[in-house]
Parts: structure tokens; sequence; C-alpha cells
């Protein structure tokens, strides 16, 4: 059935999934082979008798594959990692493995991956909306060439990481034992009154897939719940489908076990409200249906967009349903904070969605406000038939400006509008001039596009929210905080000097604790807001009065840095800043587009946006560059600063997030260069032309190797580096110590050849 709610297939097999395009796979060259390459990729995150399951091969082949090339023994893999990390297993599998045998590692079914890749945070968009072909992989004896180059990875591993690559300080997911036990520390003053609220955001490892089926102490465990408290959050929000949370009166099929997800939501309702926190519900619908489920409904569709089309809602009996939907939830959960919509979002849902509804010959006269107001208004009947005190926000996500004027006229009285504060805001950075769309820390909202909504909401007497990012974004994803604090700050008294008292503090990244949450709540308590104080306040509860001034200080000269980013929306979509320096540098190109916050590649183009990239590598230069200064100064403060050993821990615990944020912008600047200069290289007629091309590309692959090794050592001292909830982990620790590997690769192999062409 889960096929058919897909595809509209029959029962799924392999050959079904989806493909795109399906160019060639990239070869790693930087490994013997591709069996090799599989091997490295999997050693930390797949039982080695699966991977031998999957290859033909015998456990211990592989075994001694990975001790050729310098893995330690397999370790016992914890069981977070099935559950955690599928998404980081996938997308390394993506270029080895055909859907096949990626089905086999997964141990899941066909139609497990494709309700995976559609409904996973459009994990399939990620990908790049294509399957590279690869041919099966199986497992044949390495020739001696194989085990020369395993050897030489070896020698390369026991130089580089004389400890070996086993038994990490912080294994993969140890954060998720540490902020789910119960807090020690005594905090602040989270229950004293704020001006923000609500203040809402994701949990930090919330599970995705049908999460209100399943256990949510996984996603919400006490111990979470109160450290949200105390950094001054008020409320968590979680994803929902309405036909999985109440009878879908045309497939019943599809509703099976609602009643257990309103169980276990009530339930997440009343232990969050023991820790202050209210639950918000995050509703994207109507969910678009395959094009075979209207061939008894006509009179349901709306518009069609590739295999699935609209239940229109300017049916009565979609509305009905909707209306009908949410009243079974807010009865079932009558402890509900609030249940937030995006109406224009990458999902297809109402006509006007993907602004195509000129198409339905129902809601094309009728406009997208129309539209949009009354699916607000079918939400908002339900819960009033509920006797629902919970908040109906409606986000402007994807409305087009026009649209805004009637809509905030037209949504019923009581339904809040939420604007992103920085989107609109004009930005100039290394001379350039440029726009924020959103996710920004480093431009500090509100924007003009936020200020006329909320003006426009206003004028119409209905209430207005801000959405921010408080802690991270993607102009670092990998990263549990970017530790920017003052711009974060200053955001948080705009926001007050605005007027608005509402916020969602993140979307799916973004939920970590940290100093920058805890500013928001800070400038919240505050009856004169002041960010420079605010800073004080919380670096002394954090850190201690000794070493207090020492973070405020730092925090300072890292906003000023961040405020130095390039930002555009194509870099924060498609730049290597996720990934740093576990991006591969690759010798020639992979004439690969990068993905939403998925694969980089080397589409340098698609990367800088709007800036030279000269400029784009310059401006990432002074990002790193401001960020070291901070940690150089923050390591003389620990040195000659006395405090407790506590103290000093957690301010060592900011170091790390810091230099790890300096290492990712480093690499940006190194990568953009190489590929310019591998351009350049390509194109170069004569040895003397050749030459200084050369040694800038010697320089900043060894900068490269450098960067990884550090990058290394700090991963796995603090688990939270390189993971974000929608997409797991952007790298584990053996991914940087492949592009050590990768690095020596292009200086022994690559460089020589390469010198080789001009007579070198």
């Amino acid at each position: 059935m889960l096929a058919l709610l897909l595809f509209g297939l029959g029962a799924l097999n392999a050959a079904d999934l989806p493909a795109g395009a399906a160019p060639p796979a990239l070869e790693m060259a930087h490994f013997p082979d591709r069996l090799h390459a599989f091997v490295w990729l999997n050693w930390s995150l797949v039982p080695a008798s699966r991977m031998a399951a999957v290859t033909g091969a015998d456990p211990e082949q592989l075994g001694e594959m990975a001790r050729r090339m310098g893995l330690p023994e397999q370790p016992a893999l914890s069981p977070e990692i099935a559950r955690r990390a599928y998404i980081t297993i996938i997308r390394r599998n993506w270029h080895l493995l055909p859907y096949e045998q990626l089905l086999a590692l997964l141990e899941w079914t066909p139609e497990e991956l494709a309700y995976t890749l559609r409904e996973d945070d459009f994990l399939y968009i990620k990908l790049g909306s294509l399957k590279p072909r690869c041919e099966p992989l199986r497992y044949a004896p390495p020739d001696e060439n194989a085990v020369r180059r395993a050897e030489a990875i070896g020698a390369v591993v026991r130089e580089t990481f004389p400890a070996g690559l086993d038994h990490p300080a912080d294994p993969l997911f140890g954060f998720v034992a540490r902020l789910a036990a119960p807090p020690e520390e005594a905090d602040g003053t989270p229950d004293a009154p704020n001006h923000f609220s609500p203040r809402y955001c994701a949990s930090y490892f919330a599970l995705y897939g049908d999460p209100l089926l399943g256990d949510l102490d996984d996603s919400f465990p006490e111990g979470y719940l109160e450290r949200l408290h105390r950094s001054g959050a008020d409320g968590v929000w979680i994803q929902a489908v309405l036909y999985r949370l109440a009878p879908f009166p045309w497939e019943p099929e599809k509703s099976a076990q609602y009643e257990k997800r309103l169980e276990n939501l009530a339930r997440l309702v009343e232990r969050a409200r023991a820790h202050g926190l209210g639950v918000y519900l995050y509703l994207n619908e109507p969910r678009a249906m395959p094009v075979p489920f209207f061939d008894d409904r006509g009179e349901l569709r709306g518009v069609t967009a590739n295999d699935h089309a609209t239940l229109c809602t300017s049916t009565p009996e979609v509305r009905q349903w909707l209306r009908d939907s949410v009243e079974t939830v807010c009865r079932a959960v009558p402890g509900l904070a609030g249940l937030f919509t995006i109406s224009g979002s990458e999902n297809l849902t109402h006509c006007w969605s993907h602004g195509g509804g000129a198409a339905c010959p129902r809601c094309g006269g009728r406009g997208a406000a129309a539209v949009i107001s009354d699916l607000h208004a079918a939400l908002r009947e339900g819960m009033d038939a509920a006797g629902s005190a919970a908040r109906l926000i409606a986000w402007d996500w994807g409305w087009a400006d026009g649209w805004v004027p009637e809509i905030a006229e037209n949504l019923p009285e009581s339904v809040t509008l939420m604007s992103v504060s920085e989107w609109n805001l004009p930005i100039e950075r290394g001379g350039v001039k440029g726009v924020v769309g959103e996710y920004s820390i480093s431009a500090i909202g509100p924007g003009p596009r936020a200020a006329k909504h909320w003006e426009l909401a206003r004028a119409a007497g209905r209430p207005v929210m801000a959405k921010v990012q408080a802690t991270t974004t993607w102009e670092i994803g990998s990263m549990p905080y970017i530790p920017a604090v003052r711009n974060v700050a200053e955001h948080a008294a705009r926001l007050r000097a605005a007027g608005i008292t509402g916020l969602m503090l993140s979307w799916t990244l973004g939920g970590c604790p940290s100093p920058n949450m805890d500013v928001f709540a800070e400038i919240g308590r505050m009856e004169s807001p002041d960010p420079g104080a605010a800073l004080r306040a919380v670096a002394g509860r954090r850190y201690g009065p000794a070493l207090a001034p020492a973070a405020a200080a730092a925090w300072e000269a890292m906003s000023a840095a961040f405020s130095e980013y390039p930002y555009h929306i194509g870099t924060v979509y498609s730049g290597p800043q996720h990934m740093g320096p576990a991006n591969p540098l690759w010798p020639a190109p992979t004439g690969y587009a990068a993905t939403m916050v998925g694969f980089p590649y080397d589409a340098l183009d698609a990367w800088r946006a709007i800036y030279p990239p000269e400029i784009f590598a310059a401006q990432f230069d002074k990002v790193a560059d401001g960020f070291d200064a901070a940690v150089k100064t923050m390591a003389e403060a620990l040195e000659n600063t006395a405090a407790t050993e506590a103290e000093k821990a957690a301010f060592r615990a900011e170091m790390t997030i810091a230099e790890a944020c300096a290492a990712h912008f480093h690499s940006v600047a190194n990568q953009t260069r190489f590929v310019v200069l591998r351009g350049r290289l390509d194109t170069a007629e004569t040895a003397d032309a050749a030459a200084p091309l050369l040694r800038e590309l010697e320089k900043i692959i060894r900068d490269e190797e450098r960067i990884a090794a550090r990058l290394y050592a700090l991963q796995t001292t603090d688990s939270r580096i390189g993971y974000e909830a929608s997409n797991h982990y952007f790298y584990v620790p053996l991914d940087l110590a492949a592009k050590v590997i990768n690095c020596r690769d292009l200086l022994d192999r690559w460089l020589p050849e390469q010198r080789a062409r001009f007579g070198g």
C-alpha cells in the first residue's frame, strides 16, 4: 500500500526507485578501487558482516583490506547509527552501489527507501534528484597494484594519526546520551517573565519518517526537554501529516494506527508541559496524492505535477476533511500549544502552493490569496470545533509578496502571521551587493519583507511572529551553533524594538541548547534590551565570572568576522561549507551540479553565486581569520585565568566549536581556489605558465590535509560536529581521514603527473 501512496505503482522493486538522469558514478581515485572505497567509507557505520554479504565477500577478507589501509578492528557499532545515521549511509554509498545493493546494506525494502527519499525532508532533492549509475560491486581479491596502494594508504594513516583511528573520545552520537541525561548544573532564570513567547524550536536530534508512531522519547528525552527549558525555549515543534493523525475517508488504510499516534502525541504534550514547554505541530497540507488516486475521484483533483496531483481545497469535501482532521487532533490532544503551517513549500499541497493554481478550473479564478485564506479558515474551524486554545500560525514562506495584503485581510482574526525576520535584508560583502533570503546569522534582521508583512497583518488586526535561526543556519549547517553570539543578541534586541513578541527559533537545524539560544531568552527578559549586557550575563552563567569577559569578547570578535560571510541563498544551499574539508579535492571536473545542502562536488559557480571567485574565497578567509583570532585569545585566557575545572571544560568546548567553524571556512576558501587553479592549469600551454599554478595548488593541498587532520581531532572530541537532524552526519571522522588520503594522493600522484605534462 505504501508504494501505491508514493508512486501509484504496485509492489515496488529496486528498478522502480527514482533514477533521474542517472549519469555515471564518480570514481574516488585516492582509493585503490571502488571496493576499497566501500570498505573505508562504511567501516565505522555498517557491520562488516553485512558489508561482506552485500559484496559476496567473507568478513575476514574485508577486514584484511581494512587493516592494510590502516583501519582498526571494527568496533561494536552504536545501535544509534542504524536509527540516526541512515541518511549518512545512503549519501556515502550513492556513488558506490546500485539500488539493489544499497537496499541490502540498509536492510530495507524498496518501499522504505522510496518513502525516505520522498518524505525525509526532500532527501531525493538533496541527493540531486538523480541516482548515479553504478555497476554491482562484487568482491575479488585485490591485485598487486591495489595491495601496494592500500599499504601506502596505511602508511599515511600511521604517519598522520599515530594514535590510530579507533577509540574516539566522543564516539558518534555520544551527544545524544549527554543531552538526554538530566542536567546537573543550575541555570539562570528560565521561568522569569519573558517578552518573547512563544519561543519554540525543533529537536536537535529528531527522528524523521513517522515519528509519532515511534517512541518520542528518542527525539524528546526528558533531560533534553529540561535543557531546552533552561536554555530559554518555551516550546518544541514536530512534523505531522494529517492523514496519519485522523481518518482519511477516501483511503482509510492510510490512517492505520492514527489513534496510537495521537496517544503518543498527547504523552509528549504532557511530558513537555512538565518542563515548561508547549508542543507545536508543523502542517504542510493537504498532501498531494499519486495520480491514480484520482481515477475514481476526479472531482477532488486540482493541479498535477509529475506523478502527483493536489487535493483541491476549493472543493467542499477537501475543506471538510481538513476541518474534521484538525478537530480530531485537537480533541485527542487538547493541550497542544499550537499548529503552524507552510503553504508554499517544496511539497505540492494546495493548487497554488507552487504558483500554478491557474491550471485548476476551481482555484484559477479565485487566486492564491483566497485559496490560502480558506485553507487556514478550515484549520481554524476544526480547532474551534474542538474548543482548542492552541495558536494557529500561518508562515509566509513561499508566498508571493502580491498575495500578502489579501491573505492578511482574510485570514481568520486569531491566526498569527509569521515572517522570516531577515528575508530581503540588503547586504554588501566584499564590495558585492546582495539580498538575504533566509537562514542568516551573518545578517541581522529584521528586514524590509518581514516589516512589510507584519505591518499588513497588524493593520488587519492579526497578531504577528518572527521566524529566526537562533543557533545555526545553512551558512554552516554542520555545527551545533555558530558562536556569533553578538549578532544573535543584536537581532533579538531589534525584534524587541519592532514590537515582536513571538519567535520560532529554528527550522530542522538549530535545536541545540547553546549560548545563542540563551541570549535570545536573556534579551527577552530584559526591561531595556542591551546586547552587550546580555552577552556578559550568558557568559557568566556558562563559564564563570573569571572567564566570562574572554567569552564575551570572543563572541563579539566572531560576530564581526561572521558579518563578512559572502551570503547568498545559492551559497547557503549549494556551497561546501557544510562538509568543509570532508569534501574531496577532485583532480578533474566532476560534471555534477551541487545539490541542496547535499553534495557540493566541485560546482564552484553554484557555490559562489553572485561573488567573483577570488572575492568569494577572500571573504571566507576573513571569516576564518576572525574565528582563528578569537580562538587564540580564548586559549590565552584559559591558560592565564583561574577558574573551576567545570568552567574550563565548558570554555574548551566553546573553543572547539569556534575552531571547527574556522576549519570549515578556511576549507571553503581553499576549495574555491583549487577549482579555479585546476581550471587554469587545464588551459596552460607552457611550463612557465603552469609552474606558479602548480606551486599554489601544492600549497592549497597541503593546507587542506592539515585542516582535515585537525578537524578529525576536533570531531572525535565533540560528536555534535558534523551532525544536523535532517541530514544526519554530513561527515564522520573517517571521512576526514579520507581527505588526508585524498590530499596525499594528489601530492604523490596527480601533481607529478601534471608536472610531467609540462616537462617537469
